[in-house]
């Protein structure tokens, strides 16, 4: 039977509860639920706009939802070459393919392309990664870049007010200039905090800059630090609390 289920005035929306629970992120609840994959007591959904008051009635793809688990958080430091994504459809090789053995269910917070390295935060709360990736919340992304040529000192000091390309409004960017003499090539450090796609690749090739190289060191309060590359390391829960005091603060978080 194809319905959705009649609202409750108690419970949650059943995209939360499966990204809480690790599963997925909230989008990919949504689209799995028009995929007809997830059922509430037998009945497979239509619709996302459903309350769920017993997080055990729900199955997806035939299997119940696990077990909602303590929030989890750990760093990884992404090698250039992989894709973000638990299933390529090119064949390409996933970071969770190269993941430690024992690692927890997990999905990412945000998204590093293809060649990009750095820092990419896994944890096993699709809550939590919402939350951190959410603009609202804020938090700052830090990268280090490397550009083919010489930028304009005063267009990099201007990022900080903003840029339009091709349509797309960026917010503020903190940049600084780093120029290497030997070669043809400059660094720059820059902070944002919105996380577009692509973000700082197309800001900079409108300025006719080619990235060569970018790597994330720091998302909100974490950083990379000496994590060597393809490292895993998990954050203390203490530490998480600590430093997300927004997110335990909501009604779903003790």
């Amino acid at each position: 039977m194809n319905s959705a289920l009649p609202p409750s005035d108690k419970g949650e929306r059943i995209a939360k509860i499966m990204a809480r629970a690790g599963l997925c992120s909230r989008r990919d609840a949504e689209q799995w639920i028009a995929e007809g994959r997830v059922a509430v007591k037998g009945q497979v959904l239509t619709t996302p706009a459903v309350i769920i008051n017993n997080p055990d009635d729900i199955t997806v793809d035939g299997k119940p939802l696990p077990r909602v688990e303590k929030t989890r958080l750990f760093l990884h430091h992404k090698p250039a070459g992989l894709v973000t994504t638990a299933k390529d459809e090119q064949g390409r090789k996933t970071v969770f393919d190269s993941l430690p053995a024992g690692m927890p269910r997990v999905i990412s917070v945000g998204r590093l392309d293809l060649n990009t390295e750095g820092l990419l935060l896994l944890t096993n709360d699709g809550a939590l990664s919402r939350y951190m990736e959410l603009p609202a919340t804020g938090l700052k992304r830090q990268y280090r870049v490397r550009v083919h040529g010489r930028p304009d000192p005063k267009r990099i000091a201007d990022l900080a007010n903003g840029i339009t390309v091709e349509g797309v409004k960026y917010g503020p960017i903190e940049a600084t200039l780093d120029y290497d003499a030997k070669t043809a090539n400059t660094w720059l450090t820059m902070t944002l905090r919105e996380g577009k796609n692509r973000e700082i690749r197309r800001v900079l090739e409108s300025m006719e800059l080619k990235v060569n190289r970018l790597m994330r060191l720091s998302y909100g309060p974490f950083s990379l630090g000496n994590l060597p590359e393809g490292g895993v390391a998990e954050i203390p829960y203490s530490q998480i609390k600590h430093s997300l005091p927004g997110f335990f603060k909501q009604p779903t978080k003790d």
